[in-house]
């Protein structure tokens, strides 16, 4: 590939098996439940998201992973996905509420403010967005990497609405120790568990029963668990900061809910008010040529009955036709798009100086 063909360096295109050596380089980023750093997960991973975008297998069963890829590199520059249902008969979604709680003594004139955690469980649970990663050394690429492998998901969810349930979940990762101890997980999972943090989080990648089994079942007050597990609940790590502030303004709210192995909180926002699936809308190409003076920056996507399954490329567009829109030939040409043919569209902003910058969304559990 040359720099002529810089327009389309990017793709976004559903991963597959034979991406396993570069998702499991992603996955050393990460290496949260979603994505672990494991080759064996990593491989029944791609496996099952290939089956998904094939639309094989339950709805509620599937799962959708997108990879990233710099095509002048030729390597993968990072990852995310879609998860079809969280909580099902055979896998319940499992969390702990957290509750506000005030106890006051009118004889002895004290007033308490409480935390109090009680697990819970749904077993016909929202889709969650999670496992997004981009590679270290390329988190301020002026493409902005990160806000386009984050904001395929939501582009993807518009194309596919059937396929998802009415509540999106995502859940970020809170502060831990730069060795991966998780102070909430030290104070009240080992407890119950008898295992490392590392060792609940891999087995929770594929069976959660043990912690509906062992946990406690009534109110956990926080008040018992040492100063560093209080302050580490519903707590966003700095890594994951920028993702919040994405969220938010998307239409996510905290949901007072969190992870009960590390306190990371849950995010939530019904689907139709999410301002990037509003956003999302399926075009008409009805004219090839160089955008006119109302472009904007977008993710432009199609799916296919077969292999890539799904590809979507930044590019800029114009969209100002009510229910059209101009693409370049070369964009296209590459998503296999002539006159009359319909495609995805996601705007981004105005068309950007190749040399500008922004903030972008870093790592996702």
């Amino acid at each position: 590939m040359t720099e002529a063909s810089a327009a389309t360096r990017y793709e976004i295109r559903a991963a597959v098996e034979s991406d396993e050596d570069e998702l499991l380089g992603l996955a050393a980023y990460l290496n949260t439940v979603n994505l672990p750093n494991d080759r064996a997960h990593v491989r029944r991973l791609l496996e099952h998201s290939e089956k998904s975008f094939r639309g094989e297998g339950a709805r509620a069963h599937r799962k959708f992973v997108f990879l990233l890829r710099d095509r002048l590199e030729n390597a993968a520059v990072g990852t995310s996905m879609i998860v079809a249902q969280l909580g099902r008969r055979d896998a319940p979604y499992i969390y702990l509420d957290v509750i506000s709680e005030e106890k006051y003594s009118q004889d002895t004139d004290r007033h308490f403010h409480h935390t109090v955690l009680k697990i819970g469980f749904s077993y016909n649970g929202p889709t969650e967005i999670g496992g997004l990663v981009v590679r270290p050394d390329r988190r301020k690429d002026p493409e902005r990497l990160g806000l386009l492998i984050s904001y395929v998901r939501f582009l993807y969810l518009a194309m596919h609405r059937e396929l998802f349930r009415d509540e999106i979940l995502a859940e970020l990762m809170p502060p831990l120790e730069p060795d991966g101890t998780s102070h909430l997980w030290e104070a009240l999972g080992r407890r119950f568990t008898a295992m490392s943090y590392a060792e609940a989080d891999l087995l929770s990648s594929t069976n959660k029963s043990f912690i509906r089994d062992l946990f406690p079942s009534g109110d956990i007050y926080a008040t018992l668990l040492s100063p560093e597990a209080q302050g580490v609940i519903g707590r966003v790590g700095a890594q994951t900061r920028g993702v919040e502030k994405m969220l938010r303004r998307i239409g996510f709210r905290y949901a007072e809910r969190i992870d009960p192995f590390d306190g990371g909180p849950h995010f939530v926002a019904p689907m139709d008010e999410i301002s990037l699936v509003r956003g999302s809308e399926q075009r008409t190409l009805a004219r090839l040529g160089e955008p006119g003076k109302k472009a904007v920056r977008a993710l432009v996507a199609r799916s296919y009955k077969s292999a890539p399954y799904f590809r979507a490329l930044p590019a800029v567009a114009d969209v100002a036709s009510s229910g059209e829109a101009a693409l370049s030939e070369r964009v296209a040409t590459e998503l296999g798009l002539g006159l009359g043919d319909s495609a995805w569209v996601l705007g981004l902003g105005a068309a950007r100086s190749p040399n500008s910058s922004s903030s972008r969304p870093a790592s996702e559990s």
